[in-house]
């Protein structure tokens, strides 16, 4: 119950209060309604030419209340917590969606049992500020011991310490303290009047120590150099239609975006999404198993518990080609007739709660990398991508690759530069026709945007074949 007190004391507030304003909420009959209370710390810093450049450091807590009539919902939050505030937030919230007489909230003071899958540690103060600076010089100077060619680093490490607390009329009471680490590199290197960029990065939900105890750091800095130098010796990419190796890890992105969106409850609820009304049928290749999964042990999109308090889960949303399930928030399963999967998130106290992925990923199948890359007569293998677009409704996409190699005959050729793949998530499913025996996740650098919020997610992958992708580049 750490959580609980260190937020009830950053906020003034007594069990009591919390108690009040949810039968307060509940004046007018209501369907559900729910309290969510937010401390968050949060500090960065960065290093150019390995001098400090910048560094932040910020507080924000408040409340968000919600209250909910059949798909109408109310919502009011404050970024100062008191009783008051809170009073005036469930009045106002409830007034937006008042339907009758008064109901009775079950709420109870009682906590169930979660997972513990990282510790209850505070980032931020995990190093003193001298240690954080020796950290980015420390990165700046390995980067550059590498090859004389970098001519430029910037280092980068930011933290997050959140507690949360969520009380709602159907029994939930949960509280969560949530540590945040990333670190990221970036790396400029120039030879014969060319100039190219490497960047890497990664974190999780540990403390800063994580990055020194075990060097990890090391890692992500000698990836922003490797990467720096084949984009180096990098040759103009060819346009056309082309089967295409997808790289084990980070290029789980894709998955993510073109396919992992059109799984949230809320669009196939509204029907906008391509795999509406599809439950059980084939939508993808025999070979690919995807799964969205909050419970991996400190990975950056994992939580012991969403942002409504139900405790993440392990979802498989399309097994062995078939669609199984879609991610619930409760409004969205309640509507459905679904229990939540854990999938309610939200980036901060004002924001609502809706269906977003954890962790999502594609299951190992049977190839190994070698074995598919040796199947392409001409091709391409991309490696790393650093963004892309996305239609929900239509699964349309279009990715620009930092790293991809041109394949002939089985061979990487060479690296080259100015690939985009453009295409649609469903169709690229089903043309899935080799799945390795490599999965790996990404570093820990994602974020996911939808309807203005962001919150930090896991993507992952083995290597996977494509059959006749279209490629934007540079005509052959």
């Amino acid at each position: 119950m750490l959580a609980e007190q260190l937020l009830l004391k950053e906020s003034n507030l007594s069990l009591n209060d919390i108690e009040h304003t949810l039968k307060l909420l509940h004046y007018h009959e209501l369907d559900f309604g729910d309290v969510y209370l937010q401390y968050i710390a949060s500090e960065s810093w960065s290093t150019e030419e390995g001098i400090v450049k910048e560094g932040s450091f910020s507080i924000d807590k408040g409340v968000g209340i919600r209250a909910v009539k059949e798909d109408k919902t109310g919502f009011a939050y404050a970024d100062f917590i008191d009783q008051d505030t809170l009073n005036a937030c469930a009045k106002s919230a409830r007034n937006i969606v008042k339907a009758g007489s008064s109901t009775t909230a079950k709420y109870t003071r009682e906590q169930k049992a979660t997972p513990s899958l990282y510790q209850p540690v505070n980032p931020v103060q995990s190093l003193e500020a001298a240690d954080k600076v020796l950290l980015l010089k420390a990165m700046d100077q390995l980067a550059r011991q590498q090859d004389p060619r970098v001519t430029q680093v910037v280092a980068s490490i930011s933290s997050v310490y959140e507690l949360i607390l969520i009380a709602a009329s159907d029994g939930t009471y949960a509280t969560d303290i949530r540590p945040l680490v990333r670190v990221n590199v970036s790396v400029i290197v120039e030879a014969g009047g060319r100039r190219e960029q490497g960047f890497a990065g990664g974190g999780g939900r540990y403390d800063l120590k994580m990055l020194l105890a075990n060097k990890r750091y090391e890692h992500f800095v000698l990836e922003a150099v490797r990467m720096a130098l084949v984009n180096l010796e990098a040759r103009p990419a060819p346009a056309g239609t082309f089967d295409i190796v997808l790289g084990a890890g980070w290029p789980g992105v894709l998955l993510h975006e073109a396919v992992g969106h059109g799984l949230e409850g809320d669009f196939n609820r509204k029907g906008t999404s391509n795999f509406a009304k599809r439950m059980g049928e084939m939508v993808a290749s025999p070979l690919c198993t995807v799964v969205d999964d909050g419970t991996l042990f400190e990975r950056r999109g994992s939580l012991n518990i969403d942002d409504e308090g139900t405790p993440t889960q392990y979802n498989v949303l399309i097994e062995n080609g078939r669609l199984q399930n879609y991610m619930f928030d409760k409004l969205n399963g309640t509507l459905m007739g679904k229990a939540s999967s854990g999938n309610g998130r939200r980036e901060s106290y004002a924001h609502l709660p809706m269906p977003r992925m954890t962790n999502t990923y594609m299951l190992p199948g049977p190839h190994s990398k070698e074995e598919i890359l040796s199947s392409i007569t001409k091709g391409i293998y991309a490696v790393n991508f650093n963004g892309g677009q996305v239609d929900i409704t239509s699964g349309k996409f279009v990715f620009s690759a930092s790293e991809a190699y041109w394949v002939q005959q089985g061979k990487i050729q060479y690296p080259i530069k100015g690939v985009t793949l453009i295409g649609d998530g469903p169709s690229a499913l089903t043309r899935i026709s080799m799945v390795g025996n490599d999965l790996a996740l990404d570093d820990g650098v994602g974020t996911c945007g939808k309807e203005g919020q962001s919150v930090p997610v896991g993507v992952g992958q083995p290597t996977l074949r494509i059959n006749g992708m279209t490629v934007g580049g540079t005509a052959e």
